[in-house]
Parts: C-alpha cells; structure tokens; sequence
C-alpha cells in the first residue's frame, strides 16, 4: 500500500507483479494491486498443473498424543510400502520438527526391517546401493548416516550445506526413494515427488505459546510438490491429521477459503511506521493510507467479518469507518508516547520513542512497559526483568513438563530472577541467560522457545538501549549496551575478551578467565611474557596478535567556553589497534558520550564509524566537535565516554578537568519588559514621520517596549523577537532618530539579497522624501560601482559578503568612517553557514567605532 500511495502522490511509475498460489478470492488481491482485470490479472486453477492433483484426507481418531504418533507413523509406513515398494514411487513426508525428521524415517525403517519389507523400499541395482553406502560415509550427520544405506534420507535447516546438498542430489537421481523433511524444504528447495504425505498438521508457535494448525499457504506449498512432470500423469497428496480438523483442510483445499487481511491487529504500529516515514501527517492522510490496503478492499467485500456494523451502511467508501480506525489507533500510540496527537485539529507528530519503536519493530504496548521502567534506579538485574516484559513473549507458557529442566536452569544461571519457577517471565528472563551461557537444552517446546526469544533479543535490546540514551541516564546506557553485546557475542562480562576472537583456542581461553589478570595488562606483554602468564608459551606469539587486533582507542580532548552555558569540545580519536577485515569488516561504530560529574546524565551522545581506510592511513587522527551545557555553578569536570557498539571491554574514557577554565564575563540582564499601554502614532511627535504610517493608529507591544530606546537615545539596542512582530518598524525608529540628529551614514545589514532587494522597494517608495530627502542605494557587489554607490548613498543596504569588502579597507574609505548607524537584521543567522562573514562585519562595526572615538 506504501508503493502504490507514492507511486500515485510522486508520479514516479512503478511495476507492481504479484505471484501466489491459487487463492480463492484473487480479484480482491488484483484490486489492491490496482490491476486492470482485462489485461494484468491471470488466475490459473488446479487444472492448469503439470501433473493433477490426486488428494487423500486421513483423520486419527485417537486423542492420546503417544498413540495419535504411533498410528500416523504407521500409516506412513504403509503408504511407503503401497508407494515405493510396489509402484516404486518417490516420496517426500513432511513433518514439523527437525528431530521428527530421523525420528520418523528410523521408525518406518525399523518396521520394514522387522517385516522384511525393506528390499521393497531400497532399489535393486546394486549400482544405487554403492554410491548410498559411499555417500552415507562421506556424510557428516550421524542420523542421515544410519539412514542412507536403507534408501531413506533426511532434510533440515539444522544440518550443513554440504549433507543438505547431497541429499538433494540423491534424491534428484532416484537412489534415496523416501525423504522425510521439514518445511523448509517446500520453501527453498524445488525436489518434486510423486507422493507427498504430511504427517500431522500442528506445529509449535513459539510466538503464541502453543501447538497450531498450519497455515493454508504451507499446505499449499508442501501439496504443490507432489507430481514430476517428466515422469507422472498425475501426483498423490495426503494429509494425515486428526479427525476434527479432516472437515477444515477439505474445505481449505476443495472450497478453498478466502484470504483475509491481518492489518487489524498490528494497525497502531503499522500507523506508527507511517508516521515516522512522513506519509501520514494527519487523520485524514491515515484515512487516505487506509484507503490503499487490502483491509479496506476486503472490509468493503465482507463487511461483517471485519464489524461494519449497521452505522456505517450509508457510507459507501467507508470513510467513517476508517476514521474511528484511525482515530483509534492514534489514540493507543498516544497513549504510549509514540506519538503527540491533536485530536481536534487531526495532527499526529512522532516522536523519538515513536521512531525507536518503527526502527527495531517494537510494539506500542512494550515501548510502553520499557518507557515506565526504565529509570534512573534501574539495574542490570531489573534490565533482564524488563526485557521478559516485553509484550512480543506474553503467550509463551510455563508447561508442567519444563519445570524440571527450568529449576536446574535457574540454578545454573549467573544472574538472579526475582520471579518463581511458575511464571512466564521467569521463563524468558532464564532462557536469554541460558542462551548467553551457551548451556544445553533438552525437550523441542523450550528449544523452539529459546529460538524465539533469542531472534527478538537483538532488536528489543538495541530499542531498551536507545530509550535509556534519549532519556540521558549515563549508568543505564551502559548496561543496556553491555546487554546487547552479551546476547549478540554470548559471553558475559566475567569472562576472557579473547572470546570475542572465533579463532582464538578454546584452552586459551580457559586458561586467559583463571588467571586474574586486567585485560588493560594484556597490551603491554611481549609474546614470551604472555605465553608464561598463560601457561602456553608456544601460545604468546598467537595471543599477542589476537590483543594487537581488539578494537582500542586513545582520546584526547580540548575545551573552549563560547558562552557562559556551553562549551566546545574538540576530541581527537585515534585508534590503536590492527585492522582485520575479516573480523572488523569495512568499519567499526563507537558511541561518545559526555557524561556530568557524578556520570550519572548523559549530557551529549554521538555515533562516530571508524572507517578501514582511514584507521590504516598514516595520519589516523579524527576529530570531533561538539558542544555541551555548562551548568551553574560550573561543575568540576565532565567524563568523555568511547564505547564500542560491538567489543565488550572495549573502552576509553578521560576526565576533563574545568579547574583552570575561564568563563566570559556574564551579560547583562534584559531590559525588563514595562507594563505599558500601545503608544499612539503622534509620539513620533513629526508630522513627515507619523505620514509614514497612514494606516495605523497605534504602534504594537513590541514596539512600545522599545521606541525609548531606539528614539530617544543612541545606546547600542539588541531587539529578539519572533517573526511577523513588527522588527522592521523597530529598525525605522532607529532610522529617525539617526536623520534626525546629524548626517552621517546608516548602513542597513541582510543575510540574503532576497531580503535586501525587498527591503529596498519598501524603502525607496516611502524613505526618500524624508527630512530634506535622502537617498537609498543597494551595494551591487562590484568594489568600483559600490564605492560610488556608498559615497552618493544617505543609507546603504548591503548582505554582510557586500559590506564586508567595503569595510575591510576602512581606515582609507572616508564614507566607511561616516557610517554612525548599523542596523543588523535577521541576525540569528549568525550561526548559519555563513554566519562567520555577518559576525566579522558586526565585530569590525565595534572596532571602527572605537579607533575612531579615541583618535
């Protein structure tokens, strides 16, 4: 919906093609594609296979789980036998573990073994039982070794690429004849049989916490390879599943029914994507986006399934519907700070959290649980607590027959868990624990589970770490960090940094976390030294390498005060370590942080990537400027932080010392702002002034505040004001005043000509009249034509680039010296690009006056 929205808003064509198994409801599919049924929208039925289809539905009867298994496998043993042994076809069965796969295949091999069937099943050539036997030796998985000889053959994502290829091939040739596999193999790999079975249709979702029917698509797709379409007129598909479910996959398969929409459930983060991208700024925009999904196309065919009740009948384009959708969505967004949300306007603003939560696909409801939880307090303990929190795990359950294997864990585990054994949480806290400790689990549930919460740990830990950072808590933000690095190196803190080294020997490593040496000593040690601290003296030369290798960094840093509340500070970064591409890649990142006295508030943070070409030139120095408050009373240091993003234990840190800095004298306070009420026109008390403003009556608050100032005196005056408030009549006052004390010159300063030339028109249609006429010129910026213009000229407007060749050689320019009046507008440009330029001619301003006030 994305593609199509901007496809229509930037006019940029892009071709959309869409590919599916056949799905019942295809035209709704085309409609959200935006296909034009005539020409783009092609449906092929079952007809249309290569090879028919033949289906066969077996339902169990049996309710105990260990009887449920023993009939299924025995089914698949006599549909092998029926299969290969007599028609001397190929078969694939599925199932849904990787341990079911040579569970399944040993059990159908053993009975046919026990009854003698197996020279049925195995070819008879005794070509094609030499190369399985040479086959089985050469193969490095023990299951698939055993099996091979027999004609049975396994398929999992668990086993290598070089066992998963030669079964493929085996399998291709016709020497394996019966290959039992998981899903993967439906997904990513085209082997065609003439018979498929899939034995069961439960699997574990580790996400909802329970067994669950498989999904039409994978039925779909494991049916879909049944039948070669060199070798067969027709393929044989069958289903072995439990009685009550027979009526849902024959439905499935014959009616096929139609294909819903998901939207509903994940629409707040799916809004808050959006709203992060800038494609939705508004309700009405959310209501538009809403428009472009295959939600609204189905809400629009099956207006019950998706509650459009009664109230929404007259609302032919749902619109309202999608209004209270939206509305909704922008509410519980809201709610969770992801969002600021003005519900009467319709504006919906992200936030950092928002964008945090879009980044690393968090859901509203965790960024809110991590929002309320991370603080100041929080430990390291509580960080494991917090992660566990997280909405992503809430269906994962503590079964009966874990409990055992959960305590021990529990037991086992460095870090202590605040919950008991029977509680989800403790579950998930204990199982990232394990996962870092490299520890072993039994039971296909906990394992499946494990994975699951090791997959979301990298992310979940990167948003903790980001939300701890944006809410400027120095100590959290380390644990956090230190937290993602245990999970993505799996090692804890405690433990030898040579770990970090995947070539690095698994006895020196043992040997490196007895010996209670810091890792800061190891960067001193020749080989000889190093090999006798370890034990290992022919391991000295190795380590040494290794260590000269570990990502180190030396700062250095300046501080100049630019005001009395912030600081500059230029760090100068060089890396001291030896570039490895094979372990660092093409760059490696570190974050700065700037911490206060106590480190406890990150006062400034930055990711700075240290590229490989610039680590190995010859000057490796990097610098990087910043700035950071000042508080008051001034501290008496700030902390400078650099920490790898990937390396534990690899970092650097400087005090900087506030001892001997001097801060610039303080300003003086503001003008403190006078209850007064809008001064009349006639206070310019002359007649050719107060015609200036024909249309006015009353000057404005601004303006009163400062016409004293600017009218009836010649201090120096600094007007800060918003936009649109009537600055440019402040600078008129000046002007009058100027005009009507004596003749010198007035100069008028704009960043931009546009400014200058707008400035100019006003001026020269309502200015020149006055007080005995004056004239108004614009420096051209060619030196020759401006130094005619500045000699002819009452008031001169000029960009800071014009006036800063004109000024620069003042003490030989006469009208450079009679200029008694510089107003410079538009001054918080200072701090823009060429900021330095208006800075210069300002300072110089000061100058001129001063050399000249004391002769």
């Amino acid at each position: 919906s994305r593609q199509i929205r901007k496809v229509e808003q930037t006019g940029e064509p892009v071709r959309i093609v869409g590919l599916s198994a056949t799905l019942p409801n295809y035209r709704d599919v085309a409609t959200f594609l935006r296909v034009d049924m005539n020409k783009g929208l092609f449906h092929f039925d079952g007809t249309y296979r290569p090879c028919p289809l033949k289906q066969e539905f077996i339902g169990v009867t049996e309710k105990k789980a260990i009887k449920q298994l023993k009939t299924m496998n025995d089914i698949c043993y006599n549909k092998v036998l029926e299969q290969v042994g007599q028609q001397r076809n190929q078969m694939l069965i599925f199932v849904h573990s990787r341990k079911e796969t040579a569970k399944t295949a040993k059990y159908i091999r053993d009975k046919a073994l026990e009854l003698e069937t197996i020279g049925q099943i195995l070819k008879h050539d005794a070509a094609s039982r030499e190369i399985l036997t040479e086959e089985a030796e050469s193969v490095s998985n023990a299951d698939l070794k055993d099996l091979l000889p027999y004609g049975f053959g396994i398929h999992h994502a668990g086993m290598s690429r070089a066992d998963r290829t030669s079964v493929e091939e085996l399998f291709a040739s016709g020497d394996v004849q019966v290959l039992v596999c998981t899903a993967t193999l439906a997904w990513g790999v085209n082997l065609p049989a003439h018979t498929v079975i899939i034995k069961g249709t439960q699997i574990y979702s580790p996400e909802k916490g329970s067994w669950v029917e498989l999904s039409p698509q994978d039925v779909l797709q494991m049916l879909g390879r049944a039948g070669r379409p060199q070798y067969d007129t027709y393929g044989e598909g069958i289903i072995i599943t439990t009685q009550q479910e027979i009526q849902y996959y024959l439905s499935l398969l014959n009616q096929q029914l139609p294909i819903e929409s998901q939207l509903v459930s994940k629409l707040a983060d799916n809004l808050n994507a959006e709203v992060v991208l800038g494609n939705v700024r508004t309700r009405d925009e959310g209501v538009e986006w809403l428009g472009y999904t295959y939600l609204f196309v189905r809400m629009l065919r099956s207006p019950a399934l998706y509650q459009v009740g009664a109230d929404y009948e007259d609302d032919e384009t749902l619109e309202q519907k999608r209004v209270d959708l939206i509305h909704s969505a922008a509410l519980l967004l809201e709610q969770a700070n992801l969002v600021k949300y003005d519900k009467r306007a319709g504006r919906i603003v992200s936030t950092e959290l928002g964008r945090i939560a879009s980044h690393y696909y968090i859901t509203h409801k965790s960024m809110l649980t991590y929002n309320q939880q991370i603080q100041p307090s929080i430990t390291p303990i509580e960080l494991f607590r917090v992660f566990a929190l997280s909405e992503e795990f809430k269906y994962i359950p503590v079964r009966q027959d874990e409990k055992l294997e959960l305590a021990k864990l529990l037991g086992r585990v460095p870090i202590p868990v605040k919950e008991t054994i029977d509680e989800p949480h403790c579950k998930i806290n204990v199982l990232l624990q394990a996962y870092v400790s490299r520890l072993k689990l039994d039971g296909l549930a906990l394992m499946a589970d494990l994975v699951y919460v090791t997959q979301s740990a990298g992310r979940i830990l990167r948003a903790v770490f980001e939300i701890a950072l944006k809410k400027g808590l120095a100590s959290v933000v380390k644990d956090a960090l230190n937290l993602c690095k245990m999970a993505e190196k799996r090692m804890w803190p405690t433990m030898s940094p040579l770990r970090q080294f995947p070539e690095c020997p698994a006895d020196i490593v043992r040997k490196a976390e007895r010996i209670d040496v810091p890792w800061s000593s190891y960067f001193d040690l020749d080989p000889p030294r190093m090999g006798e601290l370890l034990g290992l003296p022919r391991a000295g030369r190795q380590v040494c390498a290794l260590v000269q290798k570990f990502p180190r960094l030396e700062i250095q840093a300046q501080v100049q005060p630019m005001t009395r509340t912030m600081l500059r500070v230029e760090l100068t970064i060089s890396p001291k370590f030896e570039w490895d591409e094979a372990l660092h890649g093409k760059s490696e990142s570190f974050w700065i942080l700037v911490e206060d006295c106590d480190g406890e508030e990150i006062l400034f943070h930055d990711q700075f990537v240290l590229r490989k070409e610039y680590a190995e030139a010859e000057m490796n120095e990097h610098l990087v400027e910043f700035t950071v408050p000042i508080t008051e009373p001034m501290p008496p240091n700030y902390f400078i932080t650099v920490l790898s993003d990937r390396w534990m234990h690899s970092e650097a840190r400087l005090a900087v010392s506030f001892q001997k800095l001097i801060l610039p004298e303080k300003f003086p306070a503001h003008t403190p702002l006078l209850d007064l009420q809008p001064l009349p026109i006639a206070a310019l008390k002359r007649d050719e002034f107060i015609n200036l403003y024909p249309d006015w009556e009353r000057f404005n608050k601004i303006q009163t505040q400062t016409f004293n100032a600017l009218y009836s005196s010649d201090d120096n005056v600094f007007v800060g004001s918003s936009t649109g408030s009537g600055k440019t009549v402040c600078a008129e006052f000046a002007l009058l005043r100027h005009w009507t004390q004596g003749d010198g010159k007035a100069v008028y300063l704009a960043p931009f000509q546009e400014a200058i030339d707008a400035r100019y028109k006003d001026w020269q249609s309502r200015l020149t009249g006055i007080a005995g006429g004056k004239q108004i010129v614009k420096l051209i910026g060619e030196t020759t034509a401006d130094l005619k213009l500045l000699g002819e000229g009452d008031l001169i407007l000029a960009t800071p680039q014009q006036w800063d060749m004109m000024s620069r050689m003042w003490q030989r320019r006469k009208n450079v010296q009679a200029v008694t009046l510089v107003i410079a507008d538009d001054l918080h440009m200072i701090g823009g690009h060429n900021g330095y330029v208006y800075e210069t001619v300002v300072s110089r301003s000061h100058a001129i006056s001063k050399q000249l006030e004391n002769g």
